[in-house]
């Protein structure tokens, strides 16, 4: 009996599995016959709209290439373009250490003129002060010897030559204005 039965439940085991399989295939067949279109319709859509999703990504690739493009060419010229801006900032340094250096010349040769002037300037002063100090001196010197060595007499005939020269030189005057 163990043998027998053994025998039916493993027939009964395959009985199941068969009425399993067939529940399967009529249940997958009636989601395909009932979902077929709902499922392509999806499919479709999902086509579509990847599609169009690598569409857009190709677009925006193409841009972003085209301004890649665009970047790396105002590089190239930024690099000639510092390149000119360095050449003309050393020129333009040049010039101005050229332009320093004149007036700093410029400068020196005005203050060594000044200089020479007010040289000159205080060596006239000193010659103009000595002179003046030996004027003064030669007239002590002749006073001095003018009071030793004159007398009343020479004093009176000096008085009465400045006089007369006086008078002529009125007279000449007095000529000359009539």
């Amino acid at each position: 009996m163990a043998s027998g039965d053994s025998q039916e439940d493993a027939g009964e085991l395959v009985r199941q599995t068969i009425w399993q399989a067939v529940n399967l295939a009529l249940l997958i067949g009636v989601l395909i016959y009932v979902g077929r279109k709902p499922i392509a319709e999806f499919f479709l859509e999902r086509r579509s709209g990847i599609q169009s999703e690598l569409s857009e990504a190709a677009n925006l690739l193409s841009e972003a290439e085209r301004r890649n493009a665009k970047l790396q060419r105002r590089l190239v010229d930024l690099g000639s373009e510092i390149e000119g801006i360095k050449e003309d900032a050393g020129r333009r340094a040049e010039a101005e250490a050229e332009r320093i250096l004149a007036d700093a010349r410029a400068t020196a040769e005005r203050i060594r003129r000044d200089a020479q002037a007010a040289v000159a300037q205080e060596l006239r002063r000193a010659q103009l002060a000595l002179r003046e100090e030996a004027a003064d001196l030669a007239l002590e010197i002749a006073a001095r010897k003018l009071t030793e060595q004159v007398s009343d007499a020479d004093r009176e005939r000096l008085v009465d030559e400045f006089i007369l020269r006086v008078e002529e030189n009125e007279n000449e005057r007095e000529g000359v204005e009539r």
